[in-house]
């Protein structure tokens, strides 16, 4: 019987549709394109391969078309599958319903290596980072520190072992991690990633600029990693004051009008790049922010995910639409009543604090930053994405003539990290 990469049986009899799906999960793991038609190539040698049908229904889940993976999944279920394989297509099942994050813990606790089960869970877009949990960071450290031991040295684990080991604040442990997976396999675009915040959390910028000015070339524009690496690569040249260079790469490819990545990935960075440019001093650019809104507005109808959501506010404050901005803050305060939405709170203070940050009402804006610093690891992202907070709340200090406190928030940044690119501490 074929096997995965992980030696996990697979219930086909087709060597052509075994690889075929190999390859598929590959391209996804590592953040390539050409996934679907690789599922479809294994679909095509044995249109009775679960694996295959529950693969292709991840994938149309990460898309956004929910009913087209609905319909793979529902098509998985119907096929015949061993143990491991019924369990993995539950998991996926849960996934597209509700809560999956019970299921992905059964499922690796008896198949670990499960890896495109694990790969829900795995980064800070997982289960664990979206969650809007307290102590989600230091939760997904431990949660992969438990499944060490099953992968060994394996590059695809690495490059997501050592990215949340580096936001948990081990810093040197990470970087050997990440450095074995980058030995492993260059080419993953989830370990150029991680490698791009371990200099970020290490303090280097110039070598992640180096870094990802080198690795890039080698990757394709349609790769899913491709804009927000690209972001990676305007925040360094950011904090070493070119903001001209970085609103090129806005241009070129994270902010792009003809964006090929995950749309969500293009509001993340397109709107942290525009506010913490300006929080660096740097003129505003009202075309591209009023560009960002119509995308916002025409994408995201809805609020939904914690870290696209405060993303979107951004937009809004900027915008000054105060009416459409508390709408979408009161049906996520409804969803929370509910028990909907894991972050709570912390997105409407944060939303209501940019607004006022924007509007010059500095006395509001950090009165409700303060409020949100101790807990901002809840409204979702990476700790690269969740300085945006503490940058706005130094900003809000040094506007509202209060450099001394300012200077006491500086001073306890976390230990390592990149310092702040803010105007009045340049």
């Amino acid at each position: 019987m074929p096997t995965d990469r992980y030696g996990l049986s697979l219930s086909t009899q087709s060597d052509a549709s075994a690889t075929a799906y190999t390859e598929a999960c590959n391209l996804l793991l590592t953040l390539y394109p050409g996934a679907g038609d690789a599922f479809d190539r294994a679909i095509e040698a044995d249109p009775d391969f679960a694996l295959a049908h529950a693969g292709k229904a991840r994938l149309l889940q990460l898309s956004g078309n929910i009913p087209a993976a609905r319909e793979a999944i529902a098509t998985a279920a119907a096929c015949p599958a061993n143990e491991r394989e019924a369990s993995h297509i539950g998991v996926f099942q849960v996934l597209l319903d509700g809560n999956a994050f019970p299921a992905v813990c059964a499922h690796t606790e008896r198949w670990p290596t499960d890896a495109m089960i694990l790969a829900t869970t795995a980064n800070q877009l997982g289960l664990i980072g979206i969650s809007g949990r307290a102590g989600r960071v230091q939760e997904l450290a431990a949660f992969l520190d438990r499944l060490a031991p099953a992968y060994g040295d394996d590059w695809w684990f690495g490059a997501h072992h050592g990215m949340a080991v580096s936001e948990a604040g081990r810093h040197a442990e990470a970087r050997r991690i990440v450095e074995r997976s980058l030995a492993g396999n260059r080419h993953n675009g989830s370990v150029a990633h991680s490698y791009a915040h371990v200099c970020y959390e290490d303090g280097h910028p110039d070598e992640g600029i180096a870094f990802i000015r080198d690795w890039l070339p080698g990757y394709t524009r349609f790769g899913g990693m491709y804009g927000h690496l690209n972001w990676h690569l305007a925040l360094f040249e950011l904090h070493r004051g070119n903001a001209d260079e970085g609103m090129r790469m806005f241009g070129d490819s994270f902010g792009a009008e003809d964006y090929p990545g995950p749309l969500p990935n293009k509001m993340f960075d397109a709107a942290a790049f525009l506010w913490r440019s300006e929080l660096a001093g740097h003129k505003r650019d009202e075309a591209r922010w009023a560009m960002l809104r119509d995308f916002a507005h025409a994408s995201f109808p809805q609020p939904g995910l914690n870290l696209l959501d405060w993303h979107v506010a951004l937009a809004e404050a900027v915008a000054g639409d105060t009416e459409t901005l508390e709408s979408r803050l009161r049906t996520i305060e409804d969803r929370a009543a509910q028990g909907r939405y894991g972050a709570g709170s912390t997105i409407p203070d944060a939303a209501r604090a940019f607004a006022a940050f924007e509007r010059k009402d500095f006395a509001t804006a950090i009165d409700l930053l303060e409020r949100l610093l101790p807990e901002r690891e809840r409204i979702g992202g990476s700790n690269a994405q969740i300085d945006l907070v503490e940058f706005t709340l130094l900003r809000a200090y040094i506007l509202a003539g209060r450099r001394d406190t300012a200077e006491q928030l500086l001073g306890a940044r976390r230990p390592g990290a990149v310092g702040a690119p803010v105007a009045g501490f340049h």
